[in-house]
């Protein structure tokens, strides 16, 4: 890969659209991604599901192709380490905070990061779920300069949880 090119940036509104992962089970999947975190499904085959919230054609698309049966990938590998989704505010995590732990689904973590709050988890097929919200950017932190800053606190769960 040649790093020597001229420089260049992104246009502001560039979003990242979708993801797609690979599962070993299109039905457990679903049971995760559409049951549990409540994402609509916009079409289903027997080795694909396109999933979304607002009636984009698809955030997350989950896929057999090259996984039908499959176990998660070994710890130390290279791969994706989480798709995160972001919501709306505070209260719609807390609702679905409280969602997975009505479901008994564990949590590996929980994040302040200063700009915005964060839930770790595992689905099904042992790709990381990072759930969050950002704060208002008048909230963000910011250095001495007005520069920025990003930090990992932990989150007080059960306060956030309090507002489900």
């Amino acid at each position: 890969m040649d790093t020597n090119l001229p420089a260049y940036r992104a246009p502001a509104e560039t979003r990242i659209g979708h993801v797609h992962l690979k599962v070993a089970d299109i039905p457990r999947a679903l049971a995760f991604w559409h049951g549990l975190l409540g994402l609509d499904v916009m079409i289903q085959g027997p080795s694909v599901a396109f999933l979304s919230a607002g009636g984009y054609h698809h955030h997350i698309a989950l896929n057999t192709w090259e996984s039908l049966g499959g176990t998660p990938p070994p710890e130390g590998h290279t791969g994706l380490f989480h798709v995160a989704i972001l919501y709306p505010d505070r209260a719609s995590l807390a609702g679905v905070l409280k969602r997975l732990r009505d479901a008994g689904v564990a949590l590996e973590g929980a994040s302040d990061h200063g700009v915005s709050e964060a839930l770790y988890l595992r689905d099904p097929d042992g790709n990381g779920v990072e759930l969050y919200r950002d704060r208002p950017r008048e909230e963000w932190p910011v250095d001495e300069q007005g520069k920025m800053t990003m930090y990992t606190r932990r989150l007080d769960v059960g306060a956030l949880l309090a507002e489900a």
